[in-house]
């Protein structure tokens, strides 16, 4: 089988098993919500509301039902590409909450990656081009450090400093209330202030991005150093390498043009398992930083036993990771031409 072949029957066998993962974490999310401590129609009317009022509202809600029904009811809906309505927000439609707060976690997570891959790229290059120094070393620690460190303690250690004690950043929050915030169709404060003109809207939008997207993206970024380091130390004592040296081109251009292509190939590899631990990253940091983003919902989702909001948001982020792995595959496979699937 040629590559190309090979590459088209693995994105199909790929777009197939979809629907099965897919599948797969909505029954696990379906089950989990229902066999944990917690009643929906408690946190709905309290605890202490007449017995006659639960049930009626159970029943209108569709939670008195048998769960077996509930599950197919469930799928079929989700079928039809129908994620429900929320409990908490009668009457407005998961995928209408999912359009609002989607977003301002987009924006979170690119400004974080973007941050990560500089950070991560550039600390890694760093350690490895000298070897056994004291850049080295830090290197090693710095990824240790961003490995084990909690984010939410990161989080809150960073709006110690500077948003309490030095004041040079926000407390949280996303935009300023005093001055209305950019409108557009992208939901994408930093672009829709561009694409109107208003410069001063534009700073203020990367000024409170500016500390939840440091702590998220330091964070992250050890993932990068640590790939980029090992694999950059292994790719300059290839013979390749070598021969370059005898022919006597400059060290600095053997690292960037010949080395660091070859160790970037697996930062490629790892970028949409490193997109998924993102997103699961932006859940404590927008939690923290009061970001009004998608996580943040489902946050408060969970913790509100807001049954179909939550199977929504989790089955719309399994979605794009499985989408994004896809297309990171495809792109590893162009890339490097080693590959056989």
């Amino acid at each position: 089988m040629s590559r190309s072949s090979s590459l088209r029957y693995y994105i199909l066998t790929r777009l197939l098993l979809a629907p099965l993962m897919l599948w797969v974490i909505t029954t696990a999310v379906f089950l989990l919500l229902r066999s944990t401590p917690g009643d929906p129609i408690d946190a709905l009317l309290g605890p202490r509301a007449p017995q006659a009022a639960k049930e009626a509202l159970r029943n209108q809600l569709g939670l008195g039902k048998p769960l077996i029904v509930q599950y197919f009811d469930y799928l079929w809906k989700l079928l039809h590409l129908d994620l429900g309505t929320s409990l908490v927000s009668q009457g407005q439609s998961v995928w209408e909450i999912i359009l609002k707060f989607f977003p301002a976690t987009v924006e979170l997570a690119v400004f974080s990656m973007a941050i990560a891959l500089i950070v991560g790229i550039g600390v890694g290059v760093l350690s490895a081009s000298r070897p056994n120094s004291s850049f080295d070393l830090g290197g090693r620690l710095f990824g240790i450090l961003t490995y084990s460190i909690p984010l939410f303690w990161l989080g809150m250690l960073l709006q110690l400093i500077f948003s309490v004690q030095l004041g040079w950043f926000p407390l949280g929050t996303r935009f300023p209330v005093t001055i209305p915030a950019p409108e557009g169709i992208t939901g994408l404060y930093t672009i829709d202030s561009l694409l109107a003109g208003n410069l001063t809207q534009f700073f203020n939008a990367l000024y409170y991005l500016a500390l939840p997207c440091l702590t998220l993206g330091i964070l992250i970024s050890g993932i990068f150093e640590r790939i980029v380091r090992v694999n950059l130390k292994q790719t300059l004592k290839s013979d390749y390498v070598e021969a370059a040296r005898a022919r006597g081109i400059p060290e600095r251009r053997i690292l960037v043009s010949h080395a660091l292509k070859n160790a970037m190939i697996p930062v490629i590899t790892i970028l949409g398992l490193t997109f998924a631990a993102m997103l699961g990253g932006a859940i404590l940091t927008e939690v923290t930083f009061s970001w009004p983003g998608l996580a943040n919902r489902l946050y408060r989702a969970i913790s509100q036993r807001d049954y179909p909001m939550v199977q929504g948001i989790v089955v719309f982020f399994a979605a794009i990771v499985a989408v994004v792995s896809i297309l990171i595959d495809i792109l590893n496979a162009y890339v490097d031409p080693r590959i056989r699937y």
